[in-house]
């Protein structure tokens, strides 16, 4: 009797840990049991050295290195170097044997000198506000001829 309620509650609990709605501390995580995808070492190198490699997967690292990198599929990895274009390579896999490679390995990249940032025109020169034009001069009055003549004394002079 003891092991047929044994093997029923066992069963229970089996029924139990397949239901959704158990608390979390009460679920199995079931991605650790599954197998990994197989790791390819792949070595990358630039010319000049010291350029930064992104695999598409993420990774990066400065050349010249390698990187263990999934070898589920085909990858690009792109180098980046300031001062010169970035290139992007493609990883082709390649299953010889079973055994899952990424090719090229060693992925060798030249990377060419980025042209000089085009050059701002200079500013230019601020425009000079044009010079206020002289107000008009009033028209001088016409000659009184009783008047005396400009620069004399306005009263007759008197002898003395």
């Amino acid at each position: 009797m003891y092991r047929v309620v044994v093997i029923v509650a066992s069963g229970l609990v089996l029924a139990a840990c397949s239901s959704t709605d158990l608390p979390s501390w009460m679920k199995v995580d079931m991605d650790a049991f599954k197998a990994s995808p197989p790791m390819d070492t792949v070595r990358f190198e630039s010319e000049p050295s010291g350029a930064e490699a992104r695999t598409s997967t993420g990774q990066t690292c400065r050349t010249p290195c390698a990187l263990a990198v999934p070898a589920s599929g085909n990858m690009s990895v792109t180098f980046t170097l300031n001062g010169y274009r970035p290139e992007t390579e493609t990883l082709e896999l390649i299953t010889n044997d079973g055994t899952p490679n990424l090719r090229p390995n060693p992925v060798l990249v030249e990377l060419t000198p980025a042209p000089p940032p085009p050059r701002k025109p200079a500013p230019a020169p601020p425009k000079k506000k044009p010079a206020p034009k002289p107000a008009p001069r009033a028209a001088a009055p016409a000659a009184d001829p009783g008047a005396a003549a400009p620069g004399a004394a306005p009263w007759p002079s008197q002898p003395r």
